[in-house]
């Protein structure tokens, strides 16, 4: 069962207190608390864990700090919209809104080579009124003997050349708990030129652990890719793991099944799904076409099999995309040719503005449920 509080309810208020003393009271049930912030108030959000099925509802909601109550379904009990449209689908982060009805672009490099390739990079986000962007400091590789990004060193370097281009929010992989505290250290030593989100890859999908410890801080907002060969409902189970810790602030990413049925293409591209995710979840979504095509090869329309995938997903609503780009892609330590060139990026914008003003469109056709 969920509690849905009021708007700015205090944690020392009466009702509030006299509410919580009500539900500790209750047997067989173990209450956790959630805070949803949004951009205008607070939402608390009380989530009734244990044996529900015989609680009153109706008594429930009639206490003074309780705006209404939720039955929820046993799957993603706190991600899960649980047929209520009323529930907060998204978050702001450093001045970035992300949900289920706006588009993000964090085009980027996927692995930080030399400042010189990242500022051009940047300059060119910049120039083309970006404030997000990928840069992949951490780079968990199948082959030990492949680059594994250059961690901790390249972080203050990246992040003031991110605050001097004004990107405002870089999504960087971690596979280590211990990452987090360095990004942080990053942070703090070059004043917070920029903000981060957190990126689970698809390797890290189901370790656990990981995810707890993301899950138990709420500086940074997560994305989570889904994992490689397992379903959709064990990856959307995945991100319940960062939010029953307490971090609710997820996007939910699909980036392409492994399958030889997506031969040529490096992986099966899974965009179909965008609509599903947002069905079950409040979760944006995001799309990662680069990883999912894995060559910027172009078909005979002139147009690249990754921009079609693009345009796929935007077409179906998706809410954020990961997207490869990098200056020199001959001289790229990581994905080299599934990059695009920084000279590609307006037309690139361009074509997705497109495709989301198509998706606006076939929302509005669909406006009456007719």
């Amino acid at each position: 069962m969920l509690l849905i509080l009021h708007p700015d309810t205090a944690r020392d208020s009466e009702a509030y207190r006299e509410t919580m003393n009500f539900l500790d009271q209750l047997s067989n049930v173990e209450v956790r608390v959630h805070d949803v912030l949004g951009s205008q108030q607070t939402l608390t959000e009380v989530y009734l864990i244990g044996d529900t099925k015989a609680l009153d509802a109706g008594e429930i909601e009639a206490l003074p700090a309780v705006e209404r109550v939720i039955r929820i379904s046993d799957d993603f009990r706190v991600l899960g919209r649980h047929s209520d449209a009323e529930r907060q689908t998204g978050f702001d982060y450093n001045g970035i809104h992300f949900d289920q009805d706006n588009l993000n672009v964090f085009a980027g490099l996927c692995a930080v080579d030399n400042p010189t390739h990242v500022e051009e990079m940047l300059r060119a986000l910049k120039d083309n009124g970006q404030q997000c962007t990928r840069m992949g400091a951490y780079k968990p590789r199948t082959n030990p003997y492949s680059f594994q990004g250059h961690g901790a060193d390249c972080l203050p370097w990246v992040f003031e050349l991110a605050g001097r281009y004004d990107i405002r929010v870089v999504a960087m992989e971690v596979t280590h708990e211990n990452h987090v505290w360095e990004i942080e250290q990053a942070l703090e030593q070059t004043g917070h030129p920029t903000g981060v989100m957190l990126q689970v890859g698809t390797r890290n999908t189901q370790n656990f652990e990981l995810l707890k410890a993301l899950g138990r801080q709420s500086t940074f907002p997560v994305l989570l890719k889904r994992g490689f060969g397992i379903t959709l409902n064990e990856s959307l189970n995945a991100a319940e793991y960062l939010a029953t810790e307490g971090n609710t602030n997820v996007i939910f990413c699909l980036r392409g099944m492994k399958t030889e049925a997506g031969n040529p293409h490096r992986n099966l591209v899974d965009f179909a799904h965008i609509p599903v995710v947002k069905r079950l979840t409040r979760m944006p979504v995001c799309i990662d076409p680069s990883h999912s095509v894995g060559v910027r090869d172009r078909a005979p329309d002139g147009i690249s099999d990754i921009v079609h995938a693009t345009a796929q997903g935007v077409i179906a609503g998706a809410n954020m995309i990961l997207a490869d780009f990098h200056p020199n892609p001959e001289k790229a330590l990581v994905d080299g040719p599934q990059a695009m060139l920084p000279r590609d990026l307006p037309r690139f914008l361009k074509d997705v503005e497109l495709c989301h003003e198509t998706y606006r469109k076939r929302r509005a056709l669909y406006a009456d449920n007719g």
